[in-house]
């Protein structure tokens, strides 16, 4: 199942084991469990978040174009430790382990912002915060797939990014009541964002199972070695990730991931330039994320759900559609009152239609035990594409205002869309990606023999 196709691959299981056909939409209890640890995280990372852009801006003095490199930096770090995360989750066959590191470094830069008050040391911090996010998105996100049957991953990672949405929704309201009722309101949001951060890692490591390879249940009692279970997988070396690109559709996602980042403006620079436009007061600003992760807490299941059934290119791509929508709004449309709304609600469902669906597509496109790696190699490009898109709008916007700045990423959304949509074209059906060694994505095939 890749992000063109309709249908399940041959093979693939249609229900849980053990299950009946009319089981087969139960969420495993895993990602359930990691859900509940990325609201939790989700609520300290975005409490910093909604209020991080105002901060520097108005508070520090920021340019637009400082921002947008401290953005890109904020990003780029992120992006390019995920690679680490991936093959060292794979390596050492403990997702959990590298989770909750990564989980544990961004838990302890939070207090870290208290004593911060100059640009260096806020770089220093963040870099170090988004090395924890790079060292668990990938562990995470392989727990969540291999814990899934392959025909349900959109629902799964649905089900996980509606939760941590619900962080997303809850961060930014907090902030917003601590900065109305606090004296020292920037400290006083530090301060309860790194509580609650601590609290998610407690809950990783009392609730979340350990899993390194296939988490989900396997038959008993089939063959001769059924008791003694599956042998133990050959280490995961450096080479065998290089492998993974030899995949054709994985080589394909990681493209589009990396021509659509390029042109996918940051949320930050969103919402500065939706409260420019609109002359929203600044104490509204930390409420803006809430329009945008409402919409996605309400659509990211839906969405995952469709992209199983009609196909994840169509519903991918649609999303990137709404996202250009959403350009054309801050552009062109006249002053509404509802303009705040319909762009926050257009980039929402940007975001349910792409956040999940893109995960989903290359987890069913890669092996078990390569998981994380490939989840990272893509995750890695789209996030650098990103890095060198706040650095480039930042730039933009200092040197020609955020109009000319906003059209040039509106023509190049739709320019790469359209790359995206003829790259992402289904494949032929007797195509079957396998590895060189001869492994086959499809985990529910059986392992041929291994290389000596």
């Amino acid at each position: 199942m890749y992000l063109a196709d309709r249908s399940a691959p041959a093979g693939a299981k249609t229900a849980p084991e053990g299950g009946g056909p009319g089981r087969a939409a139960v969420v495993a209890p895993a990602v359930l469990a990691l859900g509940t640890v990325s609201l939790i995280t989700d609520i300290s990372s975005e409490m910093v978040t909604a209020v991080l852009p105002l901060y520097l801006i108005a508070g520090l003095g920021l340019s637009p174009l400082g921002f947008g490199a401290l953005d890109g930096v904020y990003n780029g770090v992120s992006a390019l430790v995920q690679l680490t995360g991936g093959h060292l989750a794979d390596r050492v066959r403990n997702h959990k382990l590298i989770a909750g590191i990564g989980y544990g470094l961004s838990a302890l830069c939070k207090p870290l912002l208290l004593f911060a008050h100059s640009l260096g040391p806020i770089s220093v911090i963040l870099a170090l915060e988004r090395t924890g996010k790079g060292l668990r998105t990938a562990p995470r996100d392989a727990l969540i797939s291999l814990s899934t049957p392959a025909e349900l991953l959109g629902r799964a990672f649905g089900v996980h990014r509606a939760m941590d949405t619900t962080g997303a929704l809850l961060g930014p309201l907090a902030a917003f009541l601590i900065l109305s009722l606090a004296v020292d309101g920037y400290d006083a949001v530090f301060g309860v964002s790194a509580c609650i951060a601590v609290l998610g890692v407690v809950v990783l490591m009392l609730f979340v199972p350990s899993g390194g390879g296939d988490l989900r249940p396997r038959r008993s009692g089939a063959g001769a070695g059924a008791s003694a279970g599956p042998p133990r997988p050959d280490p995961v070396r450096l080479r065998d990730a290089l492998d993974l690109l030899r995949l054709p559709r994985l080589r394909a996602l990681a493209l589009c991931a990396v021509l659509l980042g390029l042109t996918t403006v940051s949320d930050a620079f969103v919402y500065l330039l939706l409260q420019r436009r609109t002359g929203i007061g600044e104490q509204w600003f930390p409420l803006l994320p809430l329009g945008t992760a409402a919409v996605f807490l309400l659509l990211a299941v839906p969405a995952g759900a469709l992209a199983d059934r009609i196909g994840r290119r169509t519903v991918f791509l649609t999303g990137h559609a709404l996202l250009l929508a959403g350009y054309g709004l801050l552009l062109w449309a006249p002053d509404w009152p509802a303009l705040p709304f319909l762009v926050l609600a257009l980039h929402g469902m940007f975001y349910a239609a792409t956040d999940g669906v893109l995960p989903a597509a290359v987890a069913a496109t890669v092996p078990g035990r390569l998981r994380a790696t490939g989840l990272a190699l893509v995750g890695t490009g789209q996030a650098l594409a990103r890095f060198c898109c706040s650095l480039a709008f930042g730039a933009a916007w200092t040197l020609w205002g955020t109009g000319p700045a906003l059209a040039a990423a509106a023509v190049g959304l739709l320019c790469c869309a359209a790359a995206a949509g003829f790259v992402l074209r289904p494949a032929a059906p007797d195509d079957t990606p396998t590895l060189p060694d001869g492994t086959c994505p499809d985990d529910t095939r059986p392992d041929p023999a291994r290389r000596p």
